[in-house]
């Protein structure tokens, strides 16, 4: 149930990100809900492959690279989903740093419970 919840949530999440920034379409809370288990696939799966292939430059930029990690991601479920549109890298990047502000939100809320 938990975890049903949680994925509902990062749906919400995903449409709040398309309506504070016009660089992210979101169509309907159908690809939401699409878009937001996409995007947590990729960071299951794909996150974890990425951040061991690039740990130099990781560590070089002081951990900033993450980002463009998680841009990559954003931007990818984006690229193979429909309903879910970002305009550009840049789009990606401010879409998963808000996405990701809003996770934590979500995560800071189910450890209070």
């Amino acid at each position: 149930m938990k975890l049903l919840l949680k994925w509902l949530l990062s749906a919400a999440a995903l449409l709040c990100v398309a309506y504070l920034y016009s660089g992210v379409v979101v169509s309907s809370f159908g690809a939401a809900l699409v878009a937001a288990f996409v995007i947590g696939l990729f960071n299951m799966v794909l996150r974890p492959v990425l951040v061991l292939l690039t740990l130099p430059v990781t560590l070089v930029t002081l951990g900033l690279f993450l980002f463009v990690i998680n841009a990559l991601m954003f931007w990818s479920a984006a690229g193979i989903l429909e309903g879910f549109y970002v305009r550009d890298f840049y789009a990606a990047l401010l879409g998963s740093l808000i996405y990701s502000l809003l996770g934590l939100l979500i995560d800071s809320a189910f450890d209070r419970k």
